[in-house]
C-alpha cells in the first residue's frame, strides 16, 4: 500500500502537469524553400561553402502529405482544416467536412477543456489558415461570416479565441466605414468590444502589452487593413513582426490557464511571395519565420511541458534552385533587393504613364532591385506587364515580371504561380516530440496534436450542428494568393 502511494505521488505531477502546444504553419513553404533560405544565409555571411543550419534543420522529424479530399493539390483551407479537425475535406472548405457539416477543431476542443487559446498570423485573421481553427464556412471567401464566427463564444459562454494577432481590420468594420471591405453593415469590431474583448490597432498599443498581464484577455490586435506587410517591406514603427507577436502571445497565454494553452502561429506571407514568384520577399519571410521558431524554441527550454510542431499546408510556386543549363544559383542577387514585387508594382501603378519607363530605369531597377546593368528586354517586360487590361490581371502580370527578372538573375526557377502537390517538412521539439515523426497524412498530424492535448472534437462537433456555414452575399474568387 505504501509502495502504491509512493508511485502515485511520483507520477501525479506528470499526469496533471500544465501542457502547452504551439502549432506553427509556414504557409507555402516546401523543402526547397528551406534550402533556398539556408543557402542565402550561408552565402551572404561567408565567402566559403561552410555548412550553415537553420533552427528548423535541428528539428526535422519527418514529412507531411498534403492532398485534400478532392485534389492531389490542396489549398490552404483544406490543408488547415486537416490540421484543425483531423480530417480531409475539399479545397475551399473552412472546418467543415465534405458534406459541409461543421467539424470541431483542436482550438475549440482545447478551449472547452480549459486551455487558453491563440491565433497569430501575418495574413488577414479571417484568411483560410487561421479561420480554419475558429470558424466554419463552406467557402473560404465568406470572410464576413468568418469574422463573426471568430469572436463568438463557446458552449460555456467564453470567447473561443483568447488572443488573435494579425491583419484584416477591414473585415470587422461595417460597409458604411470607408475602411471596410465587408458586404454588410455589421460592426464586428464593436461587437467584440461589447462582449468584453480588448481591441488593438496601433503598434504603440501592442508595445504596452509587454508591461501588462493576462487580464487583457480576451484580446484581438489587428495591425493592417488587409494582410500585414512582407518582412522586406515592413515599417517596424507601425506593424509588429511575426516573432514579436508570437513572443507577446506566449507571454500572455502562459499564465492564463493552469491547464496550459494552444497557440497556432502562421507565417502567411511566405506563401504569397511564392504565388508572386518573388524570391526576395519569399526568403526574407522565411528568415523571419525562423526567428519566430527560435523564440518558441527558447520558450520550450523554460517550459518543458510544451511541444512545438512546425509544418506547412502545402508548397507554393514549384520552386527550383538552378536553371538549365547552369549548375548554380546566386543568392546574393536576392540580397540586393529592398522591396517586394508587390510594393514595386504598387509604386509603378501610382506613376504617370508617360513617366513609367524612366522611373523603372532610374529608380526601380537600381534602388529597389539592386540592378545597375538592366537590359532593354528587362525594361520591356515590366512596361508590357503594366499594359495588361484588368486590375487583378495587371497586378499579377507586374509582380511576375518583377519577380521573374530577379529570379532569372539569381538562377531561380518556378513551375507555377499556384500550389503544388509536394510533401512538406515536419519539425518538432519539446514534450513528447518522439511521437511526431515519419511520413504522415496532414489529417493524421491533426489527430496526433489532439491526442497530445488529450482533447476530442466530438462534443464540439455536436454543439456546432446548427451553426450557419453560408454567407448570403459574398464574392467567390478563383484566386487566393492575395485576395
Amino acid at each position: 500500500m505504501i509502495l502504491v502511494n509512493l508511485l502515485l505521488v511520483a507520477i501525479a505531477p506528470h499526469a496533471y502537469a500544465k501542457r502547452n502546444l504551439v502549432l506553427m504553419i509556414s504557409d507555402g513553404f516546401g523543402p526547397t524553400s528551406e534550402t533556398m533560405a539556408r543557402s542565402f544565409m550561408q552565402d551572404i555571411g561567408t565567402e566559403s561553402h561552410e555548412p550553415w543550419s537553420s533552427i528548423l534543420d535541428s528539428m526535422l522529424t519527418g514529412s507531411v502529405r498534403t492532398q485534400s479530399s478532392n485534389s492531389l493539390v490542396t489549398d490552404s483551407a483544406a490543408g488547415a482544416t486537416a490540421f484543425a479537425c483531423g480530417l480531409k475535406t475539399h479545397n475551399g472548405a473552412i472546418a467543415v467536412d465534405t458534406n459541409g457539416t461543421p467539424c470541431g477543431t483542436i482550438l475549440e476542443a482545447a478551449k472547452n477543456a480549459g486551455y487558453a487559446t491563440g491565433l497569430v498570423t501575418t495574413s488577414r485573421i479571417t484568411h483560410a489558415t487561421p479561420a480554419s481553427f475558429a470558424a466554419h464556412v463552406v467557402d473560404r471567401d465568406m470572410e464576413d461570416l468568418i469574422a463573426m464566427h471568430m469572436i463568438s463564444k463557446n458552449a460555456t459562454r467564453h470567447t473561443k479565441v483568447d488572443l488573435m494577432f494579425g491583419g484584416g481590420m477591414c473585415r470587422f468594420l461595417p460597409q458604411s466605414n470607408d475602411n471596410s471591405c465587408r458586404n454588410d453593415d455589421v460592426d464586428v469590431w464593436q461587437a467584440a468590444k461589447d462582449s468584453g474583448v480588448t481591441t488593438l490597432t496601433r503598434r504603440s498599443e501592442f508595445d504596452l502589452l509587454s508591461q501588462t498581464n493576462q487580464s487583457m484577455l480576451p484580446l484581438i490586435g489587428l495591425f493592417a487593413h488587409s494582410h500585414m506587410a512582407y518582412t522586406i517591406d515592413r515599417d517596424s514603427t507601425s506593424q509588429p513582426s511575426l516573432s514579436e507577436m508570437t513572443q507577446t502571445a506566449l507571454n500572455l497565454l502562459d499564465d492564463t490557464s493552469d491547464k496550459g494553452f494552444f497557440l497556432m502561429v502562421e507565417g502567411a506571407r511566405i506563401d504569397m511571395a511564392g504565388h508572386d514568384n518573388d524570391p526576395a520577399a519569399h526568403v526574407h519571410d522565411i528568415i523571419e519565420y525562423w526567428r519566430t521558431v527560435q523564440k518558441v524554441h527558447q520558450f520550450v527550454h523554460s517550459n518543458p511541458d510544451t511541444l512545438v510542431v512546425s509544418t506547412s499546408d502545402h508548397e507554393t510556386g514549384g520552386l527550383a534552385l538552378g536553371i538549365d543549363p547552369e549548375y548554380t544559383w546566386h543568392p546574393r542577387v536576392l540580397n540586393q533587393v529592398t522591396k517586394s514585387a508587390e510594393q514595386v508594382c504598387s509604386y509603378l501603378f501610382r506613376t504617370q504613364k508617360q513617366d513609367v519607363a524612366e522611373v523603372i530605369e532610374d529608380h526601380v531597377f537600381p534602388k529597389y532591385l539592386g540592378i545597375d546593368n538592366h537590359t532593354q528586354a528587362e525594361l520591356d517586360v515590366v512596361v508590357d506587364a503594366l499594359q495588361v487590361k484588368g486590375g487583378d490581371g495587371r497586378h499579377k502580370a507586374c509582380k511576375h515580371a518583377i519577380g521573374g527578372i530577379v529570379s532569372k538573375r539569381a538562377r531561380v526557377g518556378w513551375s507555377t504561380g499556384g500550389h503544388t502537390g509536394a510533401d512538406v517538412g515536419l519539425y518538432a521539439y519539446g514534450n513528447q516530440m518522439h511521437k511526431i515523426k515519419g511520413n504522415m497524412e496532414n489529417s493524421h498530424l491533426g489527430t496526433l496534436l489532439m491526442q497530445y492535448l488529450d482533447v476530442s472534437p466530438s462534443q464540439v462537433t455536436k454543439a456546432l450542428a446548427n451553426t450557419a456555414t453560408r454567407q448570403l452575399a459574398f464574392f467567390h474568387s478563383p484566386h487566393h494568393d492575395h485576395d
